[in-house]
């Protein structure tokens, strides 16, 4: 049996169904032994840094880990912003690259690179293997640290004969399980106690709270403490619960920065969030000024790093939950019932062309389990602002380290784990040109995803970001404008342009939905409006000052 034969047989019992990336020279005998393979579907997309968000997206809903591969030199180099963005999200993913013949290390072969340190930074583990016998060691090795403790990527270099290698007497080890990380059963108790003698409090929810929704629900409504989320955690609480109190952060809402700004002296319980620059608008200072403050997570690094913590809570988020719910419970809360939050009405369509009424009119027509990835642009604020909560896990947001163009890819990679779910894409024209063809690996695989393109001609974010702080802009920031619905025409892909509000109509959208396929709907819109970034504009005025 090859080397290589040997790790996807591995990799197959893991239940790993795709592996995303490009075929090139020095990962032939992989892509060829994929062939006799037919449990593992090769998805070539046509760059490999789409490639790994579609892995990294694959990884988060289907809570597996994924595979993703690139040839030696260039290939593996275009996979390092996908593993830093992996490692941000802590998502198992397995980057695979190929490597030059062992024989011929060091004597510049062609597409030649050391990617072993290259990708130490931004995985867990990383390797180059020399011999055939050790491949498989190396990347059962490697898989069992990206799904252990704090999930996360890892990477092993494949030298061109280290796979073609025959081995022998191949025994293919089981699927590791991850050991839960179990928090401190005293502390739990202390945090106990401490909440059932605070009068009032906050609970700051994070993206870690993915798979722990319910307990929060049940723990806010025992507390009754309104929940703010951070941006990535945007789509976690549905809308209309009586305690939801809207996203504090990066383009978040006034009414969640005035319960942080003017809550002095309240409670707060910070929930899987790292506490990062875009989750805490710039390092609001008044996050935790004169708080009691619990912070609950399973990466202790993310402890005290700006902000001083009372009681951190080392361990699985729906462990650490599921624990003080029971310690609550024994401790005779509830003793009341909830109180729904005063919210401010919601925004109303009007008709003007601009970009939140684009956003809300298309949610409106979109069926609401719809799960929106979201690009990096301008409107991504928009989306953070306006856009409605309707069902769970609603919105694939990247503030972290999302790429500009991330959202395309990760689209692909959501609809592929769950292909039931109904997948809109909101990018942008300055993230389509970057990662735009990645429509043509959906038609390829027949993935029904309708990708919405936010065309103003001009890098929007950029644009705003200069006159806010300058009070000018570059004239390179804008472009010709490009009719992308046409370039989604001629690669056979149905689309329609959108020029004015009226055209955002439900028989537009239905035949995008129902074309059997992806399909582009384009926004024709320049909107000179300042995007709702909340706190980072203030900060970005502050400079041009």
């Amino acid at each position: 049996m090859k080397a290589a034969r040997a790790v996807l047989e591995y990799l197959k019992g893991q239940g790993v169904r795709h592996i995303f990336g490009i075929p090139a020279g020095s990962v032939n005998v992989l892509f060829d032994q994929l062939v006799e393979m037919p449990e593992i579907t090769p998805v070539v997309t046509k760059h490999e840094g789409a490639a790994s968000y579609m892995a990294a997206a694959y990884a988060k809903y289907s809570n597996q880990m994924s595979v993703v591969i690139g040839c030696s030199g260039p290939g593996g180099t275009n996979l390092v912003t996908g593993a830093a963005n992996a490692m941000r999200e802590h998502l198992p993913v397995l980057f695979l690259t190929g490597a030059v013949p062992v024989n011929t290390l060091g004597l510049n072969a062609s597409q030649e690179l050391d990617a072993e340190p290259v990708f130490r930074p931004v995985t867990k583990y990383s390797v180059m293997v020399r011999e055939s016998k050790d491949l498989l060691a190396e990347v059962v090795k490697a898989v069992e640290i990206a799904v252990s403790g704090v999930p996360g990527p890892v990477h092993v270099a494949m030298p061109i004969d280290v796979q073609q290698g025959e081995v022998q007497h191949v025994i293919i080890p089981d699927p590791p399980k991850r050991a839960p990380m179990v928090p401190d059963l005293d502390t739990i108790k202390q945090v106990a106690q401490e909440l059932v003698q605070r009068e009032s409090g906050y609970i700051f929810a994070g993206q870690g709270v993915r798979n722990s929704v319910d307990q929060l629900l049940e723990l806010a409504e025992m507390l009754n403490w309104p929940i703010l989320t951070s941006p990535q955690a945007k789509g976690f609480i549905p809308e209309e619960h009586p305690l939801q109190a809207g996203v504090f952060g990066f383009a978040g809402h006034e009414g969640a920065s005035a319960l942080i700004n003017e809550g002095d002296g309240q409670a707060l319980l910070i929930l899987g969030s790292s506490l990062g620059e875009t989750a805490t608008n710039n390092w609001n200072a008044n996050l935790t000024k004169n708080r009691f403050c619990v912070q609950m997570d399973f990466d202790q690094t993310v402890f005290n790093r700006k902000y001083e913590i009372d009681i951190p809570v080392l361990g699985d988020i729906n462990l650490s939950l599921m624990f003080l719910l029971e310690e609550l419970k024994a401790l005779g809360l509830p003793k009341e019932a909830i109180r729904a939050l005063e919210k401010p009405q919601g925004y109303v369509v009007t008709e003007e062309y601009n970009t939140q009424n684009v956003l809300k009119s298309l949610q409106k027509q979109l069926p609401m389990d719809t799960r929106y990835t979201v690009d990096i642009g301008e409107f991504m604020s928009y989306v953070i602002n306006y856009m409605n909560v309707l069902d769970y896990n609603t919105f694939d947001i990247n503030v972290h380290f999302g790429a500009m163009g991330s959202g395309i890819g990760s689209a692909i990679g959501s609809k592929l784990a769950e292909p039931d779910r109904p997948v809109v894409c909101i990018t942008g024209d300055g993230c389509f040109f970057m990662h735009g063809m990645e429509i043509l690996t959906a038609k390829e695989y027949n993935l029904p995803i309708l990708f919405v393109v936010m065309n103003n001609a001009r890098l929007g974010m950029v644009y705003h970001g200069h006159e806010l702080q300058y009070k000018r802009s570059h004239a390179s920031f804008g472009q010709k404008e490009i009719s992308i619905a046409a370039m989604a025409t001629a690669m056979g892909i149905p689309s329609f342009r959108v020029e004015e509000l009226g055209d955002l109509n439900q028989e537009a959208l239905s035949s995008l939905l129902n074309a059997g396929g992806p399909a582009v709907l384009e926004v024709a819109l320049v909107d000179n409006n300042t995007p709702p970034m909340g706190d980072r504009v203030k900060f970005l005025s502050s400079f041009g000052k």
